[in-house]
């Protein structure tokens, strides 16, 4: 039986045909006669093979998480050093929890495997991964001077509100000796925040 030829817009083996004109692509249906039809390369182009297989697997991964994104609401980052923040607050939690599950397993680190040999427990692996990401993550947040960004980033806001309340002072007639208590007020109030 011939392969049937894609129909519309659905997605077409691609690959270069070995008879025909010099660019002329494969229009048959993605991974026909492979199981992995509407990815990769089809049977009659190598589709079967492990190579293709490998590679019709990824691109399946890769729409199959890009439905799943497309369906979830998600917000674009407003505040990136809050969310690195939080970020590595995650991480060193994530850090402190492996640690205290290696913790107990005591002196038990290592077991024997089913072929003899001595094996080391995932537990270890992951507290090390874990101790590399939160190593990752606090480099990158002191590379990126994040804690000094913020601070100033604070200032500017400080800055910003009290020259609001003394416009807003001034618009309002109030001056001397009632509008510097008002700003005292006002810097007691955001240093107690």
């Amino acid at each position: 039986m011939r392969p049937q030829h894609a129909s519309g817009d659905g997605p077409k083996c691609g690959a270069q045909k070995r008879q025909g004109k010099p660019g002329e692509t494969c229009t048959f249906v993605a991974g026909w006669g492979t199981d992995h039809v509407g990815f990769g390369h089809c049977r009659l182009h190598g589709g079967n093979t492990r190579t293709q297989r490998t590679s019709a697997r990824a691109e399946m991964a890769d729409a199959e998480a890009r439905q799943v994104l497309a369906t979830l609401d998600v917000a674009p980052v407003a505040d990136p050093f809050a969310a690195l923040s939080r970020l590595a607050g995650q991480v060193l939690a994530w850090q402190e929890a492996i640690s205290s599950i290696v913790n107990d397993l005591g002196d038990r680190l290592r077991y024997e495997g089913a072929s003899g040999s001595e094996q080391l427990r995932a537990e270890i692996a992951l507290y090390e991964r874990a101790m590399d990401r939160t190593g990752h993550v606090l480099g990158m947040i002191a590379k990126l001077n994040i804690e000094d960004r913020m601070a100033r980033v604070t200032e500017r806001q400080a800055d910003a509100l009290v020259s609001a309340i003394e416009a807003a002072l001034a618009a309002a007639g109030v001056t001397g000796q009632q509008a510097d208590d008002a700003r005292k007020a006002a810097a007691r109030h955001l240093r107690a925040v």
